[in-house]
């Protein structure tokens, strides 16, 4: 028989991305509406494994009151973290030193204390790993997809994409007049390890000339191949978007720094291929859209998407759905097994519309 809810958890982890807010509101909202106390988690999780961090406790209760007006602000009130995962927590160990500790049952005891009878997970691939790693430990778990990368493969988007495409689009835009104005070549550096949604969507919205992704190892000689064959028709400019985890054929993606955990912070392919072109002859800049992808207004798409999915977990979890994830599914909203939803991540295929659509307007993928 399914337990009775009469609380919830609400938290947000891994990196922010537009139209967190709006799903803790219309989640919030639903859960009030169904007569349930409502609690959001600081940080991820740390609210609950480092309490003490937080004068006015880890655990927020949450009302009509806290969600107010938040819908259309980018962030999230309750904060987030990618370095806080329960399974692989760092703590200092006997020498000082970071030691990856397992504070799951830690975890798992202070939502009981709590008496907590379910968490609505809002993350992405790792956040959503995790929060099917304490289903499997007996918490009640609803997941969100969040992330502006788009790469998990059981919803047909996730929130936040939208308007990390719009914003690099308006970026692109932008960067066509000073490029046109100096006869340069800009490289524009998006987020993207592992899928490059962003940088083919908006790259191709943009009319960029060049889009490297992460699908598609490059070959140096064929971005130089194209930027000298738009010379040659009189078009002395060009614009190469780049996904942070595109890497050169036979070449590896560009890391910056590796955490105590093995995850790795990428970045720095953009100026590697800025200085490739350059040492070729060709006037070159780069510029790194970075972390101004996450922030700002969400676009109305996500805003919308968000809003539904953060009523839908709460709707799922009244009709008794559990340990799943809300996916959109146009035009309905449905639930799939975590197990699923965490599988995989979901590539660009290179055999889609998007991309032969690129391809038919001349863009130069790097292969």
């Amino acid at each position: 028989m399914t337990r009775t809810i009469r609380k919830i958890a609400i938290m947000t982890g891994g990196g922010d991305a537009p139209g967190l807010n709006a799903v803790i509101r219309a989640a919030v909202i639903t859960a009030l509406g169904q007569g349930w106390e409502c609690y959001g988690i600081r940080d991820s999780y740390d609210g609950l494994l480092e309490p003490q961090r937080y004068p006015q406790g880890g655990v927020i209760r949450m009302t009509r009151e806290t969600v107010r007006g938040i819908t259309h602000l980018g962030g999230t009130i309750l904060g987030t973290t990618n370095k806080g995962n329960p399974f692989k927590y760092p703590l200092p160990g006997p020498n000082g030193q970071l030691e990856l500790t397992d504070r799951s049952n830690e975890l798992l005891d202070a939502f009981k204390r709590l008496e907590i009878d379910a968490l609505i997970a809002i993350a992405g691939d790792g956040g959503l790993f995790i929060a099917y790693g304490l289903s499997q430990k007996g918490l009640v778990v609803m997941g969100v997809p969040k992330t502006i990368d788009n790469d998990l493969a059981e919803t047909a988007m996730t929130f936040g994409f939208n308007t990390a495409v719009a914003f690099a689009t308006d970026c692109i835009d932008r960067l066509h007049a000073t490029a046109h104005a100096h006869s340069r070549v800009m490289v524009v550096e998006v987020m993207g390890r592992h899928a490059g949604w962003i940088a083919l969507e908006a790259g191709v919205a943009g009319t960029a000339d060049v889009i490297l992704v992460p699908e598609i190892p490059y070959d140096l000689e064929q971005v130089v191949a194209k930027i000298r064959a738009r010379q040659a028709e009189g078009h002395h400019f060009a614009i190469v978007v780049v996904a942070e985890g595109a890497r050169p054929k036979n070449g590896e993606a560009s890391v910056q720094a590796t955490d105590i955990a093995g995850g790795e912070r990428l970045g720095g392919i953009g100026e590697k291929v800025a200085a490739d072109l350059q040492a070729r002859g060709y006037e070159t800049r780069s510029v790194v859209l970075g972390h101004l992808l996450r922030g700002g207004t969400p676009t109305a798409f996500d805003r919308l998407i968000s809003l539904r999915f953060g009523a839908a977990a709460v709707r799922g979890l009244a009709a008794g759905q559990r340990n799943v994830m809300v996916a959109l599914d146009p035009p309905v909203v449905r639930y799939v097994p975590l197990a699923a939803a965490t599988r995989q991540l979901k590539f660009v295929p290179l055999n889609g519309d998007t991309v032969q659509t690129a391809r038919e307007l001349g863009v130069c993928l790097g292969d």
